[in-house]
């Protein structure tokens, strides 16, 4: 049966960054280059699986300076070369089922717009209470740093 709520389930931003979407889409999927901007700093990102295509698993291992760990494996769905990436937290490699501890489905997209560059991130969520969880974590706070990182660490690349 369809969820018939489904935006309800959904955290969304859309913004405006300055950075080039060739720029965005190259820090996006280079592994070295993802390291760098992926989680708010101090925090630092170990990238220990990326392989960019549908099916293809996307694991990212992150730390804090007081020793607190994040473990996210995870799974491409679909990759349209630089305009989309869509990944999952319920699947990893192989699209093997996964029990993770925060469950979603991301759709990043990025698309020209004046100098820069229309970046959106949509999070679907299984349920209002995982979206609600997620938003209670600190859901905007923390993507909107890693794209205030990113925007800066692209613009950096040029």
């Amino acid at each position: 049966m369809a969820n018939d709520n489904a935006e309800v389930n959904d955290l969304v931003i859309s913004r405006l960054v300055r950075a080039p979407r060739a720029t965005l889409w190259r820090a996006w999927t280079d592994p070295a280059l993802l390291k760098e901007w992926w989680c708010p700093k101090p925090w630092t990102t170990e990238v220990r699986a990326f392989d960019l295509r549908p099916g293809g698993a996307f694991h990212t291992f992150m730390q804090g300076p007081d020793g607190g760990t994040s473990d996210n494996p995870g799974c491409f769905l679909d990759i349209a070369p630089q305009s989309r990436i869509v990944f999952t937290s319920q699947l990893v490699a192989g699209w093997r089922p996964h029990t993770p501890w925060m469950s979603f489905t991301a759709i990043i997209t990025m698309a020209d717009e004046g100098s820069g560059t229309r970046y959106g991130a949509t999070v679907m969520h299984p349920d209002k209470a995982t979206r609600d969880r997620h938003e209670e974590m600190g859901f905007f706070d923390g993507w909107n740093t890693c794209i205030d990182q990113l925007d800066a660490f692209a613009l950096s690349l040029r």
